[in-house]
């Protein structure tokens, strides 16, 4: 052994302390020459260097029957491994909260949240990586520490009485925790997104422009009340090692590779800015250039001449380059800003549920509608807009007037409005959905939920990233109580004096509901990756409450649903802190802070988006750019449950969508007790099949663009199958970072094309067309349903 040891590998490595007792990260690499031995623990593994700084296994975890290894690296297969093996454990004791990293932090969460808004209106919902914001964060906290005067400049100076205020500015290097603070001000800024869209709706479909003090209070009020419901929920969905939040893993790997600057890491970072740069130069060819490259499907290309009907039915089918052109089977995509790095990121059993749901989702979808049933036959195949009976677009405003309240006269007269075949499937399987995980929690999980609270008062989480944070002060309970009682009265303040038509005692209702959805959500999420969509749920509690009040409807869904949605992401926020030692209180203050610049700067883009592109969004197909799918579900699903007594009772045509919130819950009970008797059943162990995923993805292709679903799989198995399982050694140490990369450089790139070229703030200037742009139709050139005309 030698004298000393020392982190030298950031996946995972938890440092040694010296043999003469120095803290466990102290920087003794200085002390050692360049050519010696250095050791290392990952977990129980011991770790040398060699000369070209690469890490070898020495020897193995022989006491953990729990873990499997291959070529003498650990499998990563639950929250446990990631844990122990994939996170580290260092702590550098650097400063978090400083002038430094509040203004790089207040910069940047302007940019996050635009950039967030800016994806609500794209075809495919996916979220904007904080790597992207990691990035520039890291840029600019590395240029303020170079260039700008430090202290020790006016030492010894007549100006020494300077150096304070120096000092103050430019602390010096900027640290792990300084990085992690900024970039989290600027994620937690972007999470009000969903709470904006409603006001995007009162926008475009009744021609209210809501005061954007409303909006900036309403915002402010969701995103803390969602956030105290957190804090005091942190012992279950926060503190366990099962709470993963698989997502963040790339960006937990970047920041850690960024900052424990050793040589082992060199390759890790090369890797990193290789791809970043590949990707940032790549995207402009398939996002802007090559669009086909998002969806190139042969079945498409060899039948453009077949005969209009066989067309139409091959574009339902097979075509999906488009918004709502088809479920887009079989087609592979090139065009990362659509795939992402999640599916490197979520674990294999969440996505193998999930391909089960697509199968179904396939065959329901084309049923559904060449069965016509709902009349699905009348109106687009895909759509979240809402239709008359004659297949044109319902004029809602005739039935609900100025006020918002329904005219029954103008309704017996227009008569009541028409969902496509999908868009009620898809409402029938998220009510599925949320029974299923009501049950699956109250079942399956219920152990480990009592477990974790125990743990919690007693005070023996076995988790050593919670362990390593109990050096530093807990932010108490009652903060977090104080914040929902804040949040209150905010909101009570937008109900009573905003425009919002939702009665006090309702808005009471929504946060009650929302505040016992929040904890089932929290624990899919944070276990398997994704959460369940609850706004079905509160839809129909709305419509209970509110009958004939589409826009009281959304303000109900904001207070119950967008909480839970904000405390999904403040949480893995939460999360992210315990794995990079962020002190909880400097923690609290960073998540208030960027929910008060989000809830201004999330507004402001809504209404710049929205006025530019207002045709588009209206639109029901939309384009491969901009689509309003997002704004025009919620208003569906407003309008059509404030009618809820005409559509949703037994009498109406849509009555099995709210008992299948009741029927999703069965098959769970089913199941737990099959489980329960023969726990393994041809090979697959009964628990893991989840069956709340299967139902979600069961609609998933139900709108927007379809086409990166086989592509999706493909990477889901090279990296959750194949690199995990059969070289975990690559895996642990490059998969997340590859994946955070992949997604930074292709997000710096689309925001900068959605100013420059798709028209965010202004006209749009598409690429000339030819072959790989076609000019007319859709891009994959399934030109079925009209698509030509």
């Amino acid at each position: 052994m030698p004298e000393h040891v020392t982190s030298v590998d950031s996946e995972g490595v938890r440092s040694l302390a010296a043999l003469d007792n120095l803290p466990a990260h102290a920087p003794a690499a200085d002390k050692i020459n360049e050519k010696s031995q250095v050791v290392d623990i990952i977990g129980e593994k011991e770790y040398y260097s060699s000369d070209d700084n690469s890490l070898e296994s020495k020897s193995l975890d022989r006491d953990d029957p729990d873990v499997q290894f291959v070529n003498g690296e650990p499998v990563i297969a639950n929250g446990r491994d990631v844990s122990k093996y994939l996170v580290d454990l260092r702590d550098d004791g650097d400063p978090a909260i400083t002038f430094r990293s509040l203004v790089l932090g207040t910069l940047f969460a302007g940019l996050g949240a635009t950039m967030v808004q800016i994806y609500t209106f794209k075809p495919i919902q996916i979220g904007v990586s904080t790597v992207f914001l990691l990035l520039l964060n890291y840029s600019a906290g590395i240029a303020w520490a170079a260039f700008l005067p430090r202290a020790s400049l006016v030492e010894n100076t007549r100006f020494a009485r300077l150096a304070p205020v120096l000092h103050f500015i430019n602390p010096g290097t900027f640290g792990l925790k300084e990085h992690a603070i900024s970039s989290l001000v600027a994620s937690t800024a972007s999470g009000g997104s969903s709470a904006v869209m409603n006001f995007a709706v009162q926008r475009l479909y009744y021609d209210t422009n809501v005061h954007a003090t409303t909006a900036v209070l309403a915002t402010f009020s969701t995103g803390l009340f969602g956030y105290g419901i957190v804090g005091l929920l942190r012992p279950l969905t926060v503190y366990p090692s099962e709470m993963v939040y698989w997502g963040n893993l790339p960006t937990v790997s970047i920041f850690q590779a960024l900052h424990f600057d050793s040589g082992a890491n060199k390759k890790r970072l090369k890797l990193f800015w290789t791809a970043f740069t590949g990707m940032f130069l790549y995207e402009i060819i398939p996002a802007y250039i090559f669009p086909l490259l998002n969806g190139i499907n042969i079945v498409c290309l060899a039948t453009q001449k077949s005969p209009a009907g066989a067309v139409d039915v091959i574009t339902n089918l097979f075509g999906g380059t488009n918004g709502n052109e088809g479920l887009g089977f079989a087609a592979i995509s090139f065009d990362w800003q659509y795939l992402g790095s999640t599916y490197m990121s979520l674990p294999l059993i969440q996505q193998a549920n999930s391909w089960i749901g697509y199968i179904f989702c396939y065959i329901a979808i084309m049923a559904i509608y060449y069965s016509n049933t709902w009349n699905s036959l009348s109106f687009p195949m895909l759509s979240t807009s809402i239709f008359s009976a004659n297949g044109s677009i319902y004029k809602q405003s005739a039935v609900f007037g100025p006020k918002f309240v329904l005219n029954e006269t103008a309704l017996h007269e227009i008569g009541l409005p028409a969902l496509t075949g999908s868009n009620a499937w898809s409402n029938l399987t998220a009510n599925l959905a949320i029974g299923g995980l009501i049950a699956h929690c109250i079942v399956f999980w219920r152990p480990y939920v009592v477990e974790a609270f125990h743990q919690s008062r007693k005070g023996t989480q076995p988790d050593p990233h919670w362990q390593a944070m109990q050096k530093y002060k807990e932010v108490p309970w009652y903060w977090y109580l104080a914040l929902v009682v804040l949040a209150f009265f905010a909101g009570l303040i937008v109900v009573l004096k905003g425009e919002t038509t939702l009665p006090w005692w309702a808005y009471i209702v929504a946060l009650i509901l929302g505040a016992f959805i929040t904890p089932f959500s929290n624990l899919l999420f944070a276990r398997m990756g994704n959460g369940i969509a609850t706004n079905q749920l509160m839809k129909m509690v709305a419509a209970a409450v509110n009958p004939g009040r589409p826009v009281a409807n959304l303000y109900f869904s904001m207070w119950s649903h967008d909480v839970v949605a904000g405390s999904v992401n403040l949480a893995g926020d939460l999360k992210m802190g315990q794995y990079l030692k962020i002190p909880p209180r400097a923690m609290f203050l960073t998540q208030i802070w960027g929910v008060i610049i989000g809830a201004v700067v999330n507004y402001v883009v809504m209404v710049s988006v929205v006025d530019s592109q207002r045709k588009i969004l209206l639109d029901p197909r939309g384009t491969n750019v901009w689509s309003g799918q997002s704004v025009q579900s919620l208003n569906s699903a407003a309008v059509t449950w404030s009618l809820a007594k005409e559509l949703y009772s037994p009498s109406g045509p849509y009555f099995m969508i709210p008992m299948s919130l009741f029927v999703g819950m069965g098959p769970t009970f089913i199941q737990y007790f099959i489980w329960k008797k023969w726990p393994v059943v041809g090979g697959i162990k009964i628990d893991t099949i989840m069956l709340p995923i299967i139902y979600m993805y069961s609609a998933w292709l139900s709108v927007g663009v379809n086409s990166t679903i086989t592509s999706s799989i493909i990477l889901g198995l090279v990296s959750q199958l194949w690199l995990r399982k059969y070289h975990p050694g690559w895996y642990r140490k490059y998969n997340y970072l590859l994946g955070g990369a992949l997604d930074g450089g292709a997000q710096v790139l689309v925001f900068i094309l959605s100013f420059a070229v798709f028209g965010a703030s202004g006209a749009a200037k598409p690429f000339p067309a030819w072959v790989g742009n076609p000019a007319q139709g859709n891009v994959d050139y399934c030109n079925g349903n009209g698509a030509l005309d």
